[in-house]
């Protein structure tokens, strides 16, 4: 790696990422490209390429993703319905693969030939950002900072952040309260005030959502519009995917929806407490299925939800650009081709409530799912129907 001649960094402006930035400097004594994706954490991000300038930086990449990250990332994983170890809507898996992506562009257009992220050696995130980069450039090269140098506490940091008069941030100077990552889908929190998961989590964390107790005493209903697996619509009004997402995020904040506490099973091994809202996401989850369970054939329904927890597992372990993620996508997207109509949600005090479906292309039948008399359905027909599914069971009896 000692060849190394130009790098792209991922790069937040933070702390951490900014003394990355130095390092690689110092340590490669080579050329440094920034690259910081706007995919909806919700912070400014001119003071990042301030803060780059300010550090001798040449080529500066801030780019806006939103519209990329939502229609071609979060909106395909929706229509597998995809949940990890039930509960996680993976909403930082999901930002993983659009970052690597563009960051291997942005490296083939500089003609750079090393890549580099801020992602610990202790998590997940170094497996998704890498294993994105070697499907875009197997032969690229990367640096992974947190596995090479000394710097291995928060003092360290500071003090080699004061040497080389890196400004931080007043509340990093002490012990961090928690760690946070945020997107357009959601923002997850972890370590420090919350390792400890029989601890509740304290609500000042919280930032994309109201409390339950405190959210409004009159319920909100919201109709959502689908096409083809994907919403495009919201009482009426036809919105970009991010702009979507984004109207869900206010209705389900506003609302209390979306928090979860969460232990999950990392890829690298361990377990982990992360806290996270997805207010957006929590609303269109079960708005989506409730459509499906209107338009999609018992099998294809339950052939979907079979193989959605490998799906999930496969986003979470970083796999995106896998041949086992595309296969299994196209098999999703077939089955979304009539996932069309209009679902209504009730959202009352972080519940979300299916109060109305309908779809042209419904196969739920009124006439014959009635409990009054009809003609269509033969009642009698059950009784042969029960006699041969039991047939195995009488037999293996005997």
């Amino acid at each position: 790696m000692s060849n190394v001649k130009k790098v792209v960094l991922a790069y937040s402006g933070g702390l951490d990422t900014s003394i990355i930035l130095k390092w690689l400097q110092d340590v490669y004594k080579c050329e440094v490209v920034t690259f910081t994706a706007d995919i909806g954490q919700g912070e400014e991000l001119e003071p990042a390429r301030a803060k780059a300038e300010m550090m001798g930086i040449k080529e500066i990449y801030i780019e806006d993703l939103k519209e990329e990250f939502v229609r071609d990332y979060v909106f395909p994983m929706f229509r597998a319905n995809a949940i990890y170890e039930g509960t996680y809507l993976l909403g930082t898996s999901i930002a993983r693969p659009l970052i690597a992506k563009r960051q291997i562009e942005i490296a083939n257009e500089v003609g750079a030939d090393a890549v580099s992220h801020g992602a610990t050696g202790k998590g997940n995130d170094q497996v998704r950002f890498e294993l994105g980069y070697y499907a875009n450039k197997p032969d690229i090269k990367i640096i992974a900072p947190w596995r090479e140098w000394d710097l291995t506490s928060r003092s360290k940091l500071i003090a080699y952040a004061e040497q080389h008069q890196i400004p931080i941030p007043k509340d990093k100077r002490g012990e961090a309260p928690f760690s946070a990552d945020a997107n357009l889908l959601h923002i997850s929190c972890e370590g420090k005030v919350l390792e400890d998961p029989w601890v509740e989590p304290p609500e000042y964390i919280f930032t994309r959502s109201v409390s339950p107790e405190d959210a409004p005493d009159k319920a909100t209903y919201v109709e959502i519009e689908f096409e083809k697996g994907d919403p495009i619509a919201i009482d009426g009004v036809k919105m970009s995917p991010a702009t979507l997402l984004t109207a869900l995020n206010k209705f389900g904040g506003d609302n209390g929806i979306g928090r979860e506490d969460i232990v999950e099973n990392r890829f690298v091994g361990m377990k982990s407490r992360g806290v996270y809202e997805t207010p957006g996401g929590t609303i269109l989850f079960r708005a989506r299925r409730a459509m499906e369970s209107l338009v999609l054939d018992r099998g294809a329904m339950h052939m979907k939800d079979e193989i959605m927890p490998k799906y999930a597992e496969i986003v979470y372990n970083g796999f995106w650009f896998a041949p086992e993620r595309e296969m299994l996508q196209a098999a999703i997207d077939k089955s979304q081709e009539r996932v069309t109509g209009m679902v209504r949600v009730k959202l009352y005090k972080g519940n979300v409530m299916v109060v109305g479906q309908k779809s042209p292309y419904s196969l739920y039948s009124e006439e014959i799912a009635t409990f009054e008399e009809d003609s269509v359905y033969d009642q009698k027909d059950a009784e042969g129907f029960i006699k041969l599914n039991a047939l195995r069971l009488r037999l293996g009896k005997k």
